[in-house]
């Protein structure tokens, strides 16, 4: 484990969120029908005026190939990276409860060492917490 690995971790969450907005975004453009209504008549006589709704996707054939298309892509995106943030999760699962905040507070939520060791309390110093974590890391490579 390393502070890269923590950083692909966030990184992999903001993707597989974006992901799905963007996975969302393409379902809805599958779905959108458009109708409206057009007049004609009997084909024989007497004529009479007739009014015919219609509907149906605005999209061709083409544009639907593609949008599916670019759905797959986006759900193999999506599933790489959930595959790291399991990784991840499992990793920081095995380790001590102490660390696993160190963690959490500092990479996934952004605290500086000071907010982190206010947090921790037990006498804990933003140094100690900063060197706690490098000498969990050191040891981890």
């Amino acid at each position: 484990m390393n502070k890269k690995l923590l950083s692909e971790y966030i990184d992999a969450c903001e993707l597989i969120e974006e992901t799905e907005r963007d996975i969302k975004r393409l379902n809805k453009k599958k779905q959108t029908v458009i109708q409206t209504n057009v007049t004609g008549s009997n084909p024989d006589f007497p004529y009479q005026p007739m009014h015919f709704k219609i509907q149906g996707t605005p999209l061709t054939y083409q544009d639907d190939a593609r949008l599916r298309f670019e759905e797959a892509i986006l759900e193999k995106r999506k599933e790489q990276a959930e595959q790291i943030r399991i990784q991840v999760q499992q990793f920081i699962n095995g380790l001590s409860p102490r660390m696993q905040r160190i963690i959490r507070l500092k990479y996934f939520e952004g605290k500086s060492w000071k907010e982190v060791a206010e947090i921790l309390g037990r006498d804990a110093t933003a140094d100690s917490v900063r060197m706690e974590l490098n000498n969990f890391m050191k040891k981890e490579k």
